[in-house]
């Protein structure tokens, strides 16, 4: 079988976008990142490993081309000091080790941040195919295309209704879990030819570049966690990020990421200055509807009119769920959805729940207090306890 990973630019476009405010405000950050699998798979990863180790090695070839970093040049917010540090970066084999814990598949990056955080989405994505490949491919792909064709005529339909104030649009944050590489590019084509009034956009820088479709993503949670450990007092972490992300992008990529210690303690710091300079807010957990009207009533009490500001959503949607919730804000503020496992891997088999997540950064564990139950990660009961100490935040059952 051909490798996995063809090129270096197949990544989110958030990494590209956090990479480059690291390398510019903690170039010298320690990580260590985690593989984690929340969900029983149908057979044990485990039995990947020597997969996985060929295709790491393979990745740790590979080098940007020319082209792909003209790319990157173009987008108006890569900075030109960023992309010359890509054009000799290479990722340390020496840095990622893949063992084996009985039916586990145990995944680490351990080095300076700005080497080992790109490993994230090639080992998903890398994990997520192998795993796939062992199902029966023809069968899988006829019920994915049937599903993706219902997707398409749920958007036809819903163009029948009464236009709102403000228009739907999704995005595909699919790459870290998709069923194939083939697959992945196929849903995209097809959306983009067929509904192109709703789909504006990939995660997949890769595939944004083949297809001149428009990248899409700031933050993720890696990013505010980090700074946990950056010599900030703890309870300022949050406005340190944010403040860190304005100097950097001054005005572009302006959605924040609301839920690495939950939707109320993010408010608390979102203040008017913050609130003022960034153009919207993403969920990622907890009820999306009690989040959103959170969100527009923090922008009422600060007299900010939220017509102006985007709610983006990206827990776990699917098309149905994504309109119900465009239904219910699109009249009050601009909104938009980035669809993952549902738009790249909805084939009739169980999908992964699979992430590679910061663990610790300069020798200190870092967290996420999800606002879903099962979504906090930590290994440091201790550190995770006065976390939620910090920030009055409630253990989730």
């Amino acid at each position: 079988m051909p490798p996995i990973v063809n090129s270096l630019l197949e990544n989110d476009l958030y990494k590209f976008t956090m990479w480059q405010a690291l390398l510019h405000s903690h170039p010298e950050a320690q990580t260590e990142y985690e593989f984690v699998c929340r969900n029983a798979p149908s057979y044990p990863l485990s039995e990947l490993k020597a997969d996985v180790e060929r295709e790491l090695d393979h990745l740790c070839t590979l080098a940007f081309g020319d082209e792909e970093l003209l790319y990157l040049r173009s987008l108006r917010f890569m900075k030109s000091d960023f992309v010359d540090f890509l054009t000799v970066f290479r990722f340390q084999r020496k840095f990622i080790t893949v063992v084996t814990d009985g039916p586990t598949l145990r995944i680490r990056a351990i080095g300076p941040q700005v080497h080992v955080m790109g490993f994230e989405i090639f080992v998903l994505y890398i994990v997520n195919e192998l795993y796939f490949r062992r199902f029966d491919q023809q069968v899988a792909l006829v019920e994915a295309r049937r599903r993706l064709q219902e997707k398409i005529y749920l958007l036809q339909n819903f163009g029948k209704e009464a236009a709102r104030k403000n228009p739907f649009e999704f995005f595909d944050f699919g790459l870290r879990r998709r069923f194939s590489a083939a697959w992945h590019e196929e849903v995209l084509v097809t959306l983009a030819r067929e509904v192109p009034q709703y789909f504006t956009g990939t995660s997949n820088v890769y595939l944004a570049k083949k297809y001149g479709l428009t990248p899409i993503g700031t933050m993720a949670h890696e990013y505010l966690q980090a700074y946990q450990s950056f010599g900030v007092r703890l309870r300022d972490f949050q406005k340190a990020a944010l403040e860190d992300w304005v100097q950097e992008y001054r005005g572009d990529l302006g959605i924040a990421l609301t839920d690495v210690v939950g939707m109320d303690a993010f408010l608390t710091d979102f203040d008017l200055y913050f609130a003022k300079l960034f153009d919207g807010l993403r969920h990622d957990s907890g009820d999306p509807v009690e989040w959103g009207e959170k969100a527009l009533a923090h922008y009422a009490r600060l007299r900010i009119d939220a017509s102006s500001k985007r709610l983006v959503f990206s827990d776990a949607l699917d098309l149905p769920r994504a309109l119900s919730l465009y239904r219910h804000f699109a009249d009050r503020a601009l909104t938009g959805f980035g669809i993952g496992t549902n738009l790249s891997n909805d084939t009739g088999i169980p999908a992964l729940n699979i992430v590679m997540k910061l663990m610790a950064c300069n020798g200190q564990s870092v967290a996420k207090l999800s606002d879903s139950a099962g979504k906090t990660l930590c290994r440091d009961e201790t550190f995770l306890a006065y976390l939620r100490q910090v920030f009055h935040h409630p253990v989730l059952k």
